[in-house]
C-alpha cells in the first residue's frame, strides 16, 4: 500500500466501561475493594440449597465435564468459593442439634434412661481410716493450740504495756491534744494561741523527751526479824514522756478583777482555767501543759489590757503599776486588774506575800462574779477571731480590711461624722469598764427598788427584771398596784439601765433621763407612787358613783415640797351634798378633807333649784384623821369613806 497505518496493541480492559462521552472518551468504573469484592462473592451463596442438590449438581457437572473434556477451553468449575464453608457450617449445625436432643432425652428421662456402668467396689481398710482421722484431729488441735498461744501472748503484752507505759503510745496521746513537730532529733510542741489568731510575742514552746527508766529499788531490811513485814507501797505508773516547759510558764497564774469603794471590796472575778495550788514537778504531762497554757493565756490578756490602758485617753487617766491596772469606773469606785503568778518557789516575807505581783500570794476573798469572768474569756476570744476573720472586700479587687459599710460609704454619700463613727472600735479595757459600770448601775437600781418595796407597804411595788440582757444594757419593768384593787388601777413604767445613766419610760409615753445617782431613781419612784394614788382614787370614784370635779398634778397651794410637787383631786357625792379633797405629797404623805353644805334645810327657788349650787360660796373642809380610819390600805379606806358619805 502506498500509505501505511500504525496499529497500536493495548492491554485488555480489566474494568468495565461506565460511560462514553460525546467526544469518544471512555469512563471506566473504579475497581472494587477487597471488602466489596468479598461482599459480592458472599451474595452468590444460596444457603437454602440442600446437600443433595449440591451433590446432584456436582454429579451433573462431572458428567458434563467428562462430556466436554475434549474441549478444555470451555471447562468451568461448578463449585462456589464458599462451598466448603457452607458444608462445615451445616455439619456443625447437625451435630449441635443431635447434642441438644441427647441432653433433652437424658434430662427428662421420658425417652431413654442412662444406667451407670457397674464398677468393682474398692477395697476398704479400717486401720487406714483410723490413722487418717487421727492425723486430721492432730492437725486441728495444733491450729487451736497455736491460736490460744497467740491470744495469751497478746494479753501478756497488753498487761505489760499497762504497767509500763510505752513511749510511742504516750506520744500518740500527746499529739491528739497538742501541736507537735520534729526539729532535727528533738520533738517541739506549741502551747500558744497562734492558730486561733493570737499575736502575742511570748513563745509557748515546750520540749518532749523520753523519760529515763527508773529501776525499782529493793526494800530496806527490817531491823527486827520478829516485826511484822511492812506492805509494799502501791505501784505508781510513771509516764514514758518528759515535758520540759519554759521557766516563765511554770506554776499557776490567774487574773483577778476587783472593784473597790473606799478600800472596801465590792465584787471580784478570778480568771483562771485551772484552779488549785501549784502542781508538783512529778505531775502528769497533761496537767503541766494545761497549767502552762493557762499562764500564757493570763499573761497575754494582761499584756493586751496594759497596752490599751496606756494608750487610752480617759477623763481620769488609767494607771499601770507593776502587774496592776487601776481604772476609775464611777466616782469613788475603782477597777483593779491584777496578774498573779505563783511558781511555788517564792519565800514569804513576814508571813505575807506581795499581793498583786509575780509570785504574790492570793488577795483577800470577796464576792465572785461569774459573769465578769465569762466576759474576760469572751473578749479575748473575740480579739483572736477578729485577727483571723477579716471582712471580704467588696468588690473582690478592693483592699482587704475595710468593712462593708466603709466600702459603701462613697456610693451612699456618707458624711464626715459617719466615717468617723465607722472607724471607731472599742478596746478590751473599754468594754470591761463599761460592763463594770453597768454592773454597778444594776446593783444600785436593785438596791433602790428593794428598799422602796420594804419601806412602802401601800401601794405594792413589783419589779420584773428582763432575763435577756446584754452585758451593758438591762431592763426592769415596775408595776405599782394596790392590794385588792389591782384590776382597778395599775401604774407601769420601764427603766432601762445603761452604763452611766438610767432611762425611764412611763405608761403615758413620757421619757425621763437620769444620771448614775441612785437618789434620782428613788425620787422618781416616790413621785410615781403618789400619782398612782390620785389616779386610783379617781377610778374608784367612778365605780362608787361620785363625781370627779378637778385634779392637779402640780398643785401650787401650800408649802413648797422638798421632792417634786403635790397632787390633789376633788370629788363630789352623787347628789352633790358632800365633797372629798385628797392631797398627796411625796414627803408629807396623804391628806384627806371632807366638806358638806352649810344649810341642812334647802328650799328650791326660781333661781336655785338644785342643792349642789349651795357649794358655790365655798364650804369649810375638815381634815380626816386618816390614821384612825378603818381599812387595809388607802383605797379601802377611801371606799369606806365614800360609802359613809353617800346620802340616800
Amino acid at each position: 500500500m502506498a500509505y501505511s497505518v500504525n496499529i497500536s496493541v493495548e492491554a485488555p480492559i480489566e474494568n468495565q466501561i461506565q460511560e462514553i462521552s460525546y467526544d469518544g472518551q471512555e469512563i471506566y468504573q473504579s475497581p472494587l475493594s477487597m471488602s466489596e469484592n468479598l461482599a459480592k462473592l458472599a451474595q452468590k451463596i444460596d444457603f437454602n440449597k440442600s446437600v443433595c442438590d449440591d451433590k446432584k449438581e456436582v454429579e451433573a457437572d462431572k458428567s458434563d465435564d467428562e462430556a466436554a473434556s475434549k474441549d478444555s477451553s470451555s471447562f468451568q468449575s461448578s463449585l462456589w468459593p464458599w462451598d466448603s464453608v457452607r458444608n462445615k457450617l451445616r455439619s456443625a449445625l447437625t451435630e449441635v442439634c443431635v447434642l441438644a436432643d441427647v441432653l433433652q432425652i437424658a434430662k427428662e428421662k421420658r425417652y431413654m434412661v442412662l444406667d451407670p456402668v457397674p464398677q468393682e467396689p474398692p477395697e476398704t481398710k479400717p486401720i487406714t481410716q483410723v490413722y487418717a482421722r487421727k492425723k486430721a484431729l492432730v492437725g486441728a488441735a495444733a491450729v487451736l493450740l497455736n491460736g490460744a498461744e497467740r491470744l495469751r501472748t497478746c494479753q501478756n503484752e497488753a498487761a505489760r504495756n499497762r504497767s509500763v507505759p510505752d513511749f510511742h503510745i504516750e506520744l500518740l496521746r500527746l499529739r491528739k491534744n497538742w501541736r507537735l513537730k520534729k526539729v532535727s532529733n528533738t520533738i517541739i510542741g506549741d502551747l500558744s494561741y497562734r492558730t486561733a489568731g493570737s499575736k502575742y510575742a511570748q513563745t509557748g514552746m515546750f520540749e518532749v523527751s523520753k523519760a529515763e527508766e527508773e529501776e525499782p529499788s529493793s526494800p530496806p531490811a527490817s531491823p527486827c526479824p520478829t516485826s511484822p513485814p511492812q506492805p509494799p507501797p502501791p505501784p505508781r505508773p510513771a509516764s514514758a514522756l518528759r515535758v520540759t516547759v519554759p521557766s516563765e510558764l511554770q506554776g499557776v497564774a490567774y487574773i483577778q478583777v476587783i472593784c473597790k469603794k473606799d478600800q472596801e471590796d465590792l465584787c471580784s472575778a478570778n480568771l483562771h482555767l485551772l484552779g488549785g495550788p501549784v502542781p508538783p514537778p512529778d505531775v502528769h504531762w497533761q496537767q503541766r501543759l494545761e497549767a502552762a497554757q493557762n499562764v500564757l493565756f493570763c499573761k497575754e490578756l494582761f499584756n493586751q489590757l496594759a497596752n490599751e490602758a496606756v494608750q487610752l485617753h480617759a477623763p481620769v487617766p488609767h494607771m499601770v503599776i507593776g502587774n496592776q491596772i487601776m481604772a476609775t469606773v464611777l466616782p469613788g469606785i475603782q477597777l483593779i486588774i491584777g496578774l498573779y503568778h505563783s511558781t511555788g518557789n517564792e519565800k514569804k516575807a513576814g508571813g505575807e506575800g506581795a499581793g498583786g505581783g509575780e509570785g504574790g500570794g492570793p488577795p483577800p476573798k470577796s464576792e465572785h462574779d461569774h459573769v465578769l469572768e465569762h466576759s474576760l474569756h469572751q473578749l479575748l476570744r473575740e480579739v483572736h477571731h477578729r485577727n483571723t476573720h477579716h471582712p471580704f472586700p467588696h468588690p473582690s479587687s478592693g483592699p482587704l480590711g475595710p468593712s462593708k459599710r466603709r466600702c459603701l460609704a462613697g456610693p451612699t454619700a456618707a458624711d464626715r461624722y459617719q466615717l468617723i463613727e465607722m472607724t471607731k472600735s472599742q478596746t478590751l479595757l473599754e468594754q470591761i469598764i463599761e460592763q463594770t459600770q453597768h454592773f454597778f448601775m444594776r446593783l444600785r437600781a436593785e438596791y433602790v427598788l428593794d428598799t422602796i418595796a420594804k419601806e412602802v407597804k401601800d401601794p405594792l411595788i413589783v419589779s420584773h427584771w428582763n432575763a435577756l440582757n446584754s452585758p451593758t444594757q438591762s431592763c426592769v419593768k415596775i408595776n405599782i398596784i394596790t392590794h385588792g384593787y389591782d384590776t382597778l388601777c395599775r401604774t407601769s413604767l420601764v427603766v432601762h439601765v445603761g452604763q452611766k445613766s438610767l432611762k425611764c419610760v412611763c405608761r403615758d409615753g413620757r421619757v425621763m433621763h437620769m444620771s448614775y445617782e441612785p437618789q434620782e431613781l428613788r425620787d422618781l419612784i416616790f413621785c410615781q407612787i403618789y400619782q398612782h394614788q390620785i389616779t386610783a382614787v379617781q377610778s374608784l370614784a367612778k365605780c362608787m358613783g361620785w363625781t370627779y370635779l378637778a385634779n392637779s398634778s402640780h398643785l401650787g397651794i401650800g408649802a413648797v415640797e422638798q421632792l417634786g410637787n403635790a397632787s390633789s383631786c376633788i370629788l363630789a357625792s352623787p347628789i352633790g351634798d358632800r365633797m372629798i379633797a385628797v392631797r398627796c405629797e411625796p414627803a408629807g404623805g396623804v391628806q384627806v378633807s371632807i366638806a358638806h353644805s352649810p344649810r341642812k334645810d334647802f328650799f328650791s327657788g326660781q333661781l336655785v333649784k338644785e342643792r349642789k349650787w349651795e357649794n358655790l360660796g365655798g364650804a369649810p373642809f375638815k381634815e380626816v384623821r386618816w390614821d384612825k380610819m378603818e381599812g387595809k390600805n388607802f383605797l379601802n379606806k377611801m371606799e369606806l369613806l365614800m360609802a359613809s358619805l353617800t346620802s340616800s
